[in-house]
């Protein structure tokens, strides 16, 4: 037989006893009862006088965007291109912004062309041709010359934009 009592009982050897679990269960369950009873209180409720406040969504300030408003003018632009007999491959902006393109031409050779731009606004325009001799280009845009270019020599590439 053995000695009786050479065992410790489980609360001597820190084990946790039969009601351990029971008690957390109690403190959970109270700790629940208690956040219950703070929201009930701290929460705003409804009553037939007054509705329940709606959700806090910041306002977003409304932006109306007026469009602009651009004035589009019609330019008047002259291309004028002098020298010796003839120009090869001469290439300018028409209009509508498309590119006109002539094998060649006989000089003096010039042409006028409608384009129409925003008002504070410049109209690109340019010209190129190849010399069979000296070149000089010209490019007017309502009268006013904006680019004057010259090159000297045969098979030159002359090249006037503004």
């Amino acid at each position: 037989m053995g000695v009786p009592g050479a065992t410790r009982p489980a609360a001597a050897r820190g084990e946790s006893g039969r009601l351990r679990p029971f008690g957390s269960v109690v403190v959970v369950v109270g700790v629940i009862a208690v956040a219950v009873t703070v929201a009930w209180y701290v929460m705003p409720k409804a009553t037939p006088d007054r509705p329940a406040p709606a959700a806090s969504v910041p306002s977003v300030p409304s932006v109306t965007v007026e469009p602009a408003i651009v004035r589009e003018v019609t330019r008047t632009v002259v291309y004028e291109l002098t020298g010796g007999d003839v120009a090869h491959n001469l290439t300018y902006v028409a209009t509508g912004g498309d590119l006109e393109q002539q094998a060649e031409v006989r000089l003096p050779w010039s042409v006028t062309v409608r384009r129409k731009a925003p008002s504070e606004q410049p109209v690109f325009s340019s010209l190129v041709a190849q010399s069979a001799g000296a070149l000089l280009c010209r490019i007017r845009v309502d009268g006013h010359v904006v680019a004057e270019k010259s090159v000297a020599g045969e098979g030159r590439q002359l090249s006037c934009s503004a």
